[in-house]
């Protein structure tokens, strides 16, 4: 029961594979039939124990695998019509027919016609232009187109082999339309003529080529046997001839292939029966085989025939030439001498071009009826290695981006060498060997360009190689190609400055607008990586108002004028982007330090013309009246300022160059008189150009005794304030009167604007020697009056810069009631009643007046 069952499977196994059509068994067998073919086996094996049983499992296993394991084959009869299937391409290689399109699915046949296409909507292989197997591959066996087929993403190189199958189309064609053969009537039965054989471009049983003689009464025809179906056929003399009967006899010979349909073609045979010659010339061998190197040169001896007739006389010499069944390209090649039989060559002798000829050779005797002999020289040529190798690149991917990966496929390379053997075989290298690239053989004589290192365009933007192919003959031959493989660009550098900070200056009241700086930032990238635009960072101080910069060409612009007085110093950060994706950044600190100009005047604070100091003579020199306090905004030489007195003539003042204090230059009297000094002092800064203002110092000389009684006249008022101020108008009438209309306009106008100033101007004094405090930068002094005077207190206005020293008299002030007024928190005190104080001003000037008038006179 065991060995049936055993027998059972063993024929389905057997059948299974004898299943598998012929084509199938060339082309590549899916993995699903090599996987039934595999389990079918393995379960046999594990179910029996013969051993010889087990050995023709594993050979059929080792078949199966062979079969599955070869490349993609497919068969197509010649002369299919455009659209003819050939083979289901992308489901044989395992493709989807949905990936074809994305992977840029395209196919390639190398150095010949595009005769395959492939839909790339259905996966399906289909003839696209007419094929003639006689024209592609002639007498060859095999034929077959070899294709590439490339898919990217990712790269992927398959081979196809499509094989071009024959068909009966070429029906047997003689060398000529008739042949004229002598027969000499002597001639025995059994007698050979050779005839000319037709020829059939097709192969296999298509090009089987079968001889027929029309019937006739003397002839046979010999085609030959089955084994030599390239053997010319031999007309065969069956019965002796009779001149006188027949001298001249009409045969046709039909040459008909093995294909079908059949297709034939005829000669007509025209056979003039002589007499004579008997003997045919014969070879010592039917058949002789030479070796020959190809590229011979020319009239190099390839052999020397030699044929013998046993005839005499001219029926013995013998001429040699080519039988007309020898294709005229090889008669371009060989030569043969048609007295001595030497065998030469005649033309170039190509290995790749045709490695096997065989020459049918004629040797004719001279006689009045010629007779013939033939024999067949098989000429085997022997490679040398003359074809260098070719170095083709059959796909490119350039530029290649400088962050690919190592192992990234820049290019495949194909090598072919036309030689065979050795001279054939090819090895492929790069020069010069210490760039980032090798080579990796992907199949027989194809390699990948792959990345071995990382790339960086910055330090090299292209790299030239060459790839030289080599054989192993000898001497061995090379041929190298030359490959450039640009480098593409990404953004990985950022902008960067030639330094970290810049420094500028900027003198002030610049134009608006002004162009005060151009930076620049460079960046090793290329293109829009490169392309660099400028900004303000204002995160940490807002400039707009004051700066900006020009987003191409870097260039700082000053908005609007810049005042040192006001700013001093503008610190910002511009920073550098590039266009790359993502862009990158790089910053600059930048500090815009503001020059001084002179553009200020100083400016003087304190008393004027208005506000007269009183001074107490005697006096003696050197003693200081007051200071001058002046201002000047800008800094350095420009705020440095000095003070002289605008009428040098005088000699009773002075003022301290860079102090800017007032003194007297010499001791003064009593004598000088009584008059108020107006001192114009001129405050010029070091700048250029030199800026300058004045100020009026005055100074009113009062005389002790008058002082006195001015304050006894106060003390008296204040018993009975409104009768006083009505004498004191009355007195004030008469007094202007008598003294001058001017001079009454000039004092109404002086007290009437003191009256109006702040309350903190205006005080009282009460009666007592007037003792003056003066505080400079030499200290404190003081001294007493005789003559009583008007001191006015003045003040700036707050937190404003005083150059003006002013000096505050320690006379206590009176309250009406007599008590002293204390001042408030202000440093303010009440001011006197109108009437009362303007009488007292009367009274002191009309004394001024009158002394300086008797001084006049």
């Amino acid at each position: 029961m065991r060995k049936q069952t055993d027998k059972a499977i063993d024929g389905c196994i057997i059948q299974a594979i004898l299943s598998v059509p012929p084509e199938d068994m060339k082309r590549k067998m899916s993995y699903e039939k090599v996987q039934q073919l595999v389990c079918m086996l393995a379960m046999v094996a594990w179910q029996k124990d013969n051993g010889a049983k087990r050995l023709l499992q594993l050979i059929l296993l080792h078949t199966a695998w062979e079969v599955g394991s070869g490349q993609l084959h497919y068969s197509v009869l010649e002369e299919s019509q455009h659209g003819s299937f050939v083979g289901r391409i992308a489901q044989d290689l395992g493709l989807e027919v949905s990936e074809l399109v994305p992977r840029m699915f395209r196919m390639v046949s190398k150095g010949q016609e595009e005769h395959f296409q492939v839909n790339v909507q259905n996966g399906i292989l289909f003839v696209n232009s007419r094929i003639d197997r006689e024209d592609l591959c002639a007498k060859n066996m095999d034929c077959a187109i070899h294709l590439e087929v490339i898919v990217d993403k990712p790269l992927r190189v398959f081979h196809v082999e499509v094989e071009i199958k024959d068909i009966n189309d070429n029906a047997p064609v003689f060398s000529v339309h008739e042949q004229v053969l002598a027969v000499a009537e002597s001639r025995v039965a059994g007698s050979r003529f050779l005839l000319s054989s037709a020829s059939d471009a097709d192969i296999d049983a298509n090009a089987v080529i079968t001889y027929k003689l029309s019937p006739n009464d003397y002839f046979i025809l010999d085609s030959g046997s089955e084994e030599d179906q390239s053997k010319s056929p031999v007309l065969v003399l069956k019965a002796p001839l009779d001149r006188e009967k027949d001298p001249l006899h009409h045969l046709l010979l039909t040459a008909t292939d093995g294909g079908k349909p059949q297709l034939s073609g005829t000669v007509q045979l025209v056979i003039n029966v002589l007499d004579a010659n008997d003997n045919p010339p014969v070879f010592n061998q039917s058949v002789y085989r030479v070796k020959l190197l190809e590229n011979a040169a020319n009239g190099t001896l390839v052999i020397k025939l030699n044929a013998t007739d046993l005839d005499e006389g001219i029926n013995k010499e013998i001429s040699y030439f080519f039988s007309n069944n020898v294709p005229s390209s090889f008669t371009k090649i060989f030569s043969i001498s048609s007295n001595t039989g030497e065998l030469r060559v005649f033309g170039k002798v190509d290995f790749e071009d045709v490695n096997l000829y065989d020459l049918q050779v004629v040797a004719e005797d001279k006689g009045n009826f010629p007779l013939s002999g033939h024999c067949k020289v098989r000429i085997e040529v022997l490679d040398m290695n003359d074809n260098a190798p070719e170095v083709t690149v059959s796909s490119l991917s350039v530029p290649v981006p400088e962050n690919s990966p190592p192992g990234t496929v820049v290019a495949l390379i194909s090598i072919s060498d036309r030689d065979s053997g050795a001279n054939g075989q090819v090895t492929c290298s790069i020069w010069p060997s210490e760039l980032p690239f090798k080579l990796t053989s992907s199949f027989k004589n194809y390699y990948s360009l792959v990345l071995a290192e990382p790339l960086d365009r910055e330090r090299v933007a292209e790299y030239s190689l060459v790839l030289t192919a080599q054989d192993q003959g000898e001497p061995p031959l090379s041929a190298s190609s030359s490959l450039v493989v640009p480098i593409s660009d990404v953004n990985d550098n950022a902008p960067t400055f030639a330094q970290p900070s810049y420094t500028i200056f900027v003198k002030e009241n610049n134009p608006p607008g002004a162009h005060i700086f151009t930076m620049s930032a460079s960046d090793p990238d290329v293109a829009e990586n490169a392309l660099i635009s400028y900004w303000l960072d204002e995160k940490q101080w807002p400039l707009s108002s004051y700066i900006s910069v020009h987003s191409e060409s870097g260039k700082l612009y000053a908005l609007q004028p810049l005042d040192y007085e006001k700013v001093k110093l503008l610190e910002f950060q511009v920073r550098a982007k590039d266009a790359g994706l993502p862009s990158l950044c790089g910053n600059v600190t930048i500090q815009v330090f503001v020059l001084d100009e002179n553009d200020n005047t100083p400016v003087v604070s304190g008393p004027t013309e208005d506000t007269p100091i009183l001074l107490k003579v005697p006096v003696a020199a050197g003693f200081v009246v007051g200071k001058i306090h002046a201002l000047d905004t800008d800094s350095g030489y420009n705020a440095w300022l000095h003070y002289e007195l605008r009428d040098s003539t005088s000699s009773l003042w002075r003022v301290g160059l860079y102090s800017g204090e007032i003194s007297t230059a010499r001791t003064l009297e009593e004598a000088e008189g009584i008059n108020i000094q107006s001192l114009l002092v001129v405050v010029k800064d070091h700048g250029k150009p030199v800026l300058s203002t004045t100020a009026t110092f005055s100074v009113s000389l009062v005389a002790g005794t008058q002082a006195a009684q001015s304050d006894a006249r106060l003390s008296r008022t204040f018993g009975n304030a409104k009768p006083l101020a009505d004498t004191a108008n009355l007195y004030l009438i008469i007094a202007i009167c008598s003294v001058s209309s001017l001079f009454l306009l000039v004092i109404l106008v002086y007290v009437a604007l003191r009256c109006q100033s702040q309350t903190k101007e205006e005080m009282m004094y009460g009666p007592g020697t007037a003792t003056l405090v003066c505080a400079s930068e030499v200290g404190s002094w003081s001294y007493s009056n005789r003559h009583s005077h008007i001191l006015a207190g003045v003040s700036g206005e707050p937190g404003a810069k005083s150059d003006l020293m002013v000096f505050s008299p320690n006379i206590p002030v009176l309250s009406e009631s007599g008590k002293e007024l204390v001042p408030n928190a202000a440093g303010q005190v009440s001011c006197m009643e109108p009437l009362l104080f303007l009488k007292f001003l009367l009274a002191s000037s009309h004394m001024f007046w009158l002394q300086s008038f008797l001084e006049g006179e």
